[in-house]
C-alpha cells in the first residue's frame, strides 16, 4: 500500500514530562483543516473511506490496531504512544480497533467535514476505487 506512509513524530523526554513536535511541512504538503481525537474508546471506529482527504493519525497514548483496506486487500499496523503516525495519501477504508483502556488518538484532516464524502459500506468503496 503506497498510500500509506509510517512515522515517528519528535518526542522529547525530561523530568517534566514528554514534549512531541509535530512541524506540518515535514510530514504534509496540504493545508490542515481539521483536527479530532478520540478517547475513552468503547467501541472500534472507523468503518468508511472519505473522498479527497488527506489524513494523518497519530497514537498519542496508549495502543490502537489501525486496520486500512486499498481496494484489493487489508493491512493492519499496531499503533503506540506516543510517537507512532500514519499519513494516508489517498482515499483508504480504515477502521480501528483494539484501543487500549487508556488510547488517545489525533487525527489531522485535509478536509472540513462534509457526510456526502463518506463511504460506510466497504463493497461500495471496492467497487468505487476499482473503476
Amino acid at each position: 500500500m503506497d498510500s500509506l506512509e509510517f512515522k515517528k513524530i519528535s518526542c522529547f523526554k525530561d523530568p517534566r514530562g514528554v514534549l512531541g513536535v509535530l512541524e506540518m511541512k515535514d510530514y504534509v504538503d496540504w493545508p490542515v483543516k481539521r483536527v479530532y481525537y478520540v478517547t475513552d474508546v468503547t467501541a472500534d471506529r472507523g468503518g468508511h473511506a472519505v473522498r479527497h482527504e488527506k489524513k494523518i493519525y497519530i497514537c498519542l497514548k496508549g495502543s490502537i490496531l489501525a486496520r486500512f483496506h486499498d481496494g484489493h486487500g487489508w493491512s493492519e499496523h499496531q499503533m503506540r504512544g506516543p510517537d507512532d503516525a500514519i499519513v494516508l495519501s489517498k482515499m483508504l477504508y480504515r477502521e480501528f480497533v483494539n484501543f487500549s483502556k487508556d488510547a488517545v488518538l489525533l487525527a489531522i484532516s485535509s478536509v472540513n467535514y462534509n457526510p456526502d464524502d463518506y463511504i460506510y459500506d466497504l463493497e461500495e468503496y471496492i467497487n468505487e476505487v476499482n473503476k
